[in-house]
This record gives structure tokens, sequence and C-alpha cells, in this order.
């Protein structure tokens, strides 16, 4: 079969059956996002494999294990991600608990902005150089490096203002501070 007979095996199957498929979807899926997504794959299917799909009312029950599939594998997926997302709350409510025993000096930070906060945790959390900084900004190393050196001089005046002593964190936190990497 060529393309133009192709396309058309593929229109008469999807009229003939896709309200049958939809309406078996709609019964098992839960949102419409989810109804649609897996319409569409099921469908995507039959046209990837169009040379499989039996001829006739047996294209029907041959959507129907494919549909059976697609959402197997979509509860599946939705699984996993409930799963990280439990993790990841596990995980943020540990480290807010470790970061907030710092309380004062977690407030010093906090009164930045969000700019400010994002450079100091890309240098203290994430362990970037000042040219790495350069490239997630989208930046030059300088303006980089200008940016950071305000940063650090805007989070020192709050902890200032907090009267902080910030040998308590540690050598790493009062070089961060002063402005050494």
């Amino acid at each position: 079969m060529g393309p133009p007979e192709l396309e058309q095996r593929f229109e008469e199957m999807y009229m003939a059956h896709y309200p049958a498929i939809a309406t078996y979807v709609r019964r098992r899926a839960g949102s419409p996002d989810d109804i649609a997504d897996v319409i569409a794959e099921t469908f995507t299917t039959a046209w990837r494999r169009l040379n499989d799909v039996p001829a006739g009312d047996e294209a029907r029950l041959w959507l129907y294990g494919v549909a059976r599939r697609v959402l197997a594998n979509h509860f599946r997926a939705e699984e996993r991600r409930a799963a990280l997302a439990l993790r990841l709350r596990e995980e943020i409510t540990t480290w807010t608990d470790s970061v907030t025993g710092h309380d004062t000096a977690y407030q010093a930070f906090k009164r930045l902005s969000d700019d400010d906060r994002e450079l100091l945790a890309l240098v203290a959390w994430e362990g970037l150089t000042g040219s790495e900084i350069a490239k997630v900004l989208g930046c030059s190393r300088g303006a980089a490096r200008l940016r950071l050196h305000r940063a650090r001089k805007r989070l020192a005046k709050e902890l200032a203002d907090l009267d902080i002593d910030l040998t308590t964190y540690g050598s790493r936190a009062v070089s961060l501070a002063e402005g050494r990497s």
C-alpha cells in the first residue's frame, strides 16, 4: 500500500472506531488531559503499526488492546510521579528543618532578593564557579562576578543587621559572606 492508501485506511479506521475507543478510555482515565493523551497515543500507535492492524471490526478489538496497554503505562507513570513527588516532599521537609534550625542566618538569607538568593545558592549549594554561574545566568563572567560580589555584600549587611556570629557556621560561611569562594 502506498501513502494515500495508508492514509485512507487509517482515516476510515479512525472514524469507525474513535467513538468506541474514546468511551473505553473515558471510563478508565481520570482527567480530560489523561483521556486526550491516552486516545492520542492509542491512535499514534495504530498509525505507526498500521500494517499490523487487522481489518474490519477486528481493528476495534486491536485498538482496545492498545488502549489498555497505553492506560497501564500511563497509570504506572502516574504512580512513579506520585512516588517521586512524595520523596521530594520528604527531602524538602528534611532540608527545610535543617536550614530553619539556623533561623537567624536563614532569615538573613530570606531577606535577600530572589536574584541574590539564587546567586548565593549557586555558589554555596551547587558549588558552581564564577564562569559556571555566568553560563547559567547567560551573562559574561565579569557581570556574574560583579552580581555575586554585590549579593555577598548585601548578605553580609543582613547578617550584620541581625548581629550573627558567622564563626558558629564554620569557615565556609565566613568566606562566602566575605566574598572568598
